[in-house]
């Protein structure tokens, strides 16, 4: 047995914390234990997407044959549409515009599924549930760090990870201690969410009642479709071994990006509604949004880019680092990429208690910079979906500038920033034990 060279705290139990756990779990020597807040893991919203650079990470971590089994269909590495773009903000017929294509395309899931996959994966006795992290204190500059949980419980740590989503409690403590002490207040304007100024009604739609009584089937149901029009899109594509169908209509105010969102952040409402804000769009749109009986009405939130993940013995990973709009389908991926490259840094060899903080700043300068331009591109993307871009509406610019927003895809590898990640840390150990000579 390997004795223990750090306890690893996780603070959330989505896709991004879970695959943190699972991807730590093959170290021996290092411990493991994941605090959610509910009384169970439970994933809130329908579909969830990854591409080619997320699914070979599932693949390194031994995952791909139970992830194949949940997907819309199996990947197979051929090529695929990643989204067909439609002009549809007409009564008459819509105009295809532009066609995303490559590798594997769009790999779809039912978000419940692909969270039950991660928690099959988690040894014995590391879920700790019923756990809502009030705050976290450091006895000693060297000591071990003490979570204090809602309950009145408590629990020891080496290293705290907020996993915590969009409201984190560990990005709100942790920026709050490094603008008193580093004099940065500015750090305090971080902290908080701010509503994006789009609406996001969601639904599912059974394969079955995209069937029409010809025998002919729905469009998205063989491809994942973008409707676009000005200042409103739909997003929709079929999940769950491709028996239903994940559809997402989004309408947007900008001039409101940053105010005040009065109200629940998610709501039930009126099918009604939902037809309201599209009656004028093209029939197929129509049509697809009149099987949705009861939609669910969203404010989509997210984060400035943050200019640090990292303090101390407190590290931030997925939506509690860079919560994003969902329209690069990137925000369950970027979870997925800090867990890979976060656990292939912390359990490297030359990774100690002592040289904890040096490894988590390799970790904060490969993920950072990457992370946030995925979430500023995801806003720049979600714009031009509504003809509010630099190209307005006109189609024949519109359409390669959104094919550039992709570019981030194949810029890099995953296993590429794990690489240069460790070089980081190796530089750096180096460094310290020059200055020792």
């Amino acid at each position: 047995m390997s004795s223990t060279k750090l306890r690893v705290a996780i603070c959330g139990g989505g896709i991004g914390g879970l695959t943190l756990a699972v991807a730590l779990s093959k170290y021996p020597d290092i411990e493991v234990d994941v605090y959610e807040a509910a009384e169970r893991f439970r994933e809130i919203g329908a579909g969830v997407m990854i591409w080619e650079r997320t699914w070979r990470i599932l693949t390194e971590l031994g995952m791909s044959s139970e992830f194949s089994s949940i997907a819309h269909a199996p990947p197979d590495g051929s090529m695929g549409v990643g989204f067909d773009y439609r002009k549809s903000d007409q009564p008459q017929e819509g105009i295809p515009f532009y066609l995303f294509a490559l590798p594997y395309g769009c790999i779809r899931f039912h978000r419940a599924h692909f969270l039950d996959v991660l928690v099959e994966r988690l040894p014995s006795g590391v879920a700790h549930f019923g756990k809502r992290l009030q705050l976290y204190t450091r006895p000693g500059s060297d000591g071990p760090l003490i979570l204090s949980f809602a309950d009145g419980s408590r629990a020891q740590c080496d290293l705290l990870v907020g996993c915590d989503g969009i409201k984190s409690v560990v990005r709100r403590q942790m920026l709050q201690e490094k603008a008193t002490s580093e004099g940065r207040p500015e750090l305090l304007d971080y902290i908080e969410p701010f509503w994006s100024g789009s609406i996001a009604y969601r639904g599912l739609v059974p394969v079955a009642r995209l069937t029409r009584e010809d025998g002919s089937q729905h469009r998205t149901i063989a491809s994942p479709m973008m409707y676009c029009g000005k200042s409103k899109h739909v997003v929709s594509y079929s999940i769950s071994s491709g028996s239903i169908v994940n559809v997402v209509a989004l309408t947007s105010r900008p001039q409101l990006e940053g105010s005040p969102y009065e109200g629940l952040w998610v709501i039930e409402c009126d099918q009604q509604e939902l037809l309201d804000c599209y009656s004028d769009w093209e029939p197929e749109v129509v049509e697809m949004l009149k099987c949705i009986e009861k939609p669910t009405r969203w404010a989509l939130h997210q984060l400035r880019p943050l200019p640090c993940y990292t303090s101390s013995r407190v590290v931030l990973l997925g939506d509690a680092a860079h919560a994003m709009t969902p329209h690069q389908g990137a925000g369950a991926g970027q979870a997925i990429e800090d867990a890979f490259v976060l656990a292939g840094v912390l359990g490297h060899s030359s990774t100690t208690l002592g040289c904890l903080r040096d490894a988590l700043e390799a970790y904060e300068r490969v993920r950072l910079p990457l992370a946030n331009h995925v979430l500023d591109g995801s806003r720049l993307s979600g714009m031009m979906y509504e003809f509010n871009g630099a190209q307005g509406g006109d189609l024949h610019t519109l359409g390669p500038a959104i094919g550039k927003q992709w570019d981030w895809l194949k810029e890099t590898t995953p296993q590429g920033e794990l690489e240069r990640a460790l070089h980081i840390l190796n530089a750096r150990m180096t460094e310290v034990v020059l200055a020792k000579l």
